[in-house]
């Protein structure tokens, strides 16, 4: 069953992509943005205590 659903879902993320590039590629970038502005908040966080 899970082997099933891994496959399901790499097989959805690969026809998004193919079907969607552009949207792919911007969501993956919204995703990286989300990503760094919460690290940048923690390293914020964790100099503000140690200082």
């Amino acid at each position: 069953m899970k082997k099933l659903l891994i496959f399901a879902g790499v097989a959805l993320v690969l026809f998004f992509v193919i079907a969607e590039p552009n949207g792919a590629a911007g969501l993956v970038g919204n995703i990286l943005g989300y990503l760094q502005d919460a690290a940048e908040s923690v390293i914020t966080f964790v100099s503000n205590v140690f200082s």
